[in-house]
């Protein structure tokens, strides 16, 4: 790996994947090491509308046409990072396999509170 104005060759063909995965969507965002996106696709914009985007086979969908559109762009391992708790989490790393990238680590960085928002006051009748 030659070492070219501070960019290993690896890096070139290494990406970092965001899979935002909620209970009405799924938004796969596919950035370089810096942090510069280079492509997105979400459910609605591979075809699926209303209820149907939040199914596992529409992040299956979107996750294929990221790693499309990824390889095409000289993407070839990727880092994933899942953020939600919708449906597509599991389907759309079964996606970006099928897609043709190779899946170099999983990283888990859904938001949990350490404690949570002040409950309300009991209810006095």
């Amino acid at each position: 790996m030659q070492k070219k104005h501070g960019i290993t060759n690896m890096q070139k063909k290494h990406c970092i994947t965001y899979i935002q995965s909620t209970f009405g969507n799924t938004i796969i965002t596919l950035t370089d090491y810096n942090g510069n996106t280079k492509t997105w696709s979400s459910s609605g914009s591979v075809g699926f509308k209303g209820s149907r985007r939040s199914t596992n086979y529409a992040a299956q969908a979107t996750a294929e046409n990221a790693a499309r559109v990824a390889i095409q762009l000289g993407f070839k391992f990727v880092e994933v990072r899942i953020k939600g708790l919708g449906y597509g989490k599991e389907s759309s790393l079964r996606g970006l396999k099928l897609g043709g990238l190779i899946i170099t680590k999983i990283r888990d960085v859904t938001p949990t509170p350490h404690n949570g928002c002040r409950p309300p006051k009991k209810r006095r009748v």
